[in-house]
């Protein structure tokens, strides 16, 4: 298992506009968030390529570190330090196999506990659980319970993710119920001021 993997987990969001996205990630960055994951679902190839590698550069000069979503091709081209698997992203043991024993494996368990234990065993240093609460990211995503948290916390050697819905007011019941890592994406790049936001979330951890 890797270092202990502890505080806001930044998800980048889904824009047009790389300039708008880099700014935006490197306010986040300023802000003390010390992981981020791509995420693109719209891009395609040669701007995902190239958003990749100016994030790759951001995480390097802030000391965090960057996931990629769902392309193991994509990881290894700009050396990213691990991905995050969905259930119908590929399996666990192939990625860790492709990647090697350094890089970060994460993965999406939804509300399945018993799914959480598999990917576990298969591998994975993070899995996340959710969404925790309405999400508009993904609105129809199923629902996890805050004690999926408490019973991984004692049971898994893994660290757990919370996502879905996270705000400053309700991320505290997660933290305290086990959640190492909280993944935001709306409440944090829709703030007004994203580098204030991202702190406010690091301090969410350090007073846990």
């Amino acid at each position: 298992m890797k270092s202990k993997l502890r505080g806001l987990y930044a998800i980048t969001p889904e824009t047009g506009d790389r300039a708008d996205l880099l700014s935006r990630v490197d306010a986040a960055l300023s802000g003390g968030c010390r992981i981020l994951q791509y995420r693109d679902k719209l891009s395609a190839m040669p701007e995902r390529v190239a958003r990749a590698r100016a994030l790759r550069e951001f995480t390097r000069r802030h000391g965090a570190r960057l996931l990629i979503n769902d392309d193991l091709a994509l990881c290894r081209l700009v050396e990213a330090d691990g991905v995050h698997l969905g259930e119908d992203d590929g399996n666990l043991r192939a990625a860790r196999a492709i990647l090697g024993p350094d890089a970060i494996l994460g993965a999406s368990c939804y509300a399945d506990y018993a799914t959480a234990e598999a990917a576990v065993a298969a591998g994975a240093d993070y899995v996340a659980f959710g969404a925790v609460h309405p999400s508009p990211t993904k609105p129809n995503a199923r629902r996890a319970t805050v004690d999926l948290f408490f019973r991984a916390k004692s049971a898994l050697t893994a660290n757990t993710c919370a996502i879905g819905g996270i705000t400053l007011d309700n991320g505290p019941p997660l933290i305290a119920a086990g959640a190492d890592l909280l993944a935001v994406i709306t409440d944090l790049f829709s703030a007004p001021d994203i580098a204030a936001r991202a702190a406010q979330y690091q301090q969410l951890f350090e007073r846990a």
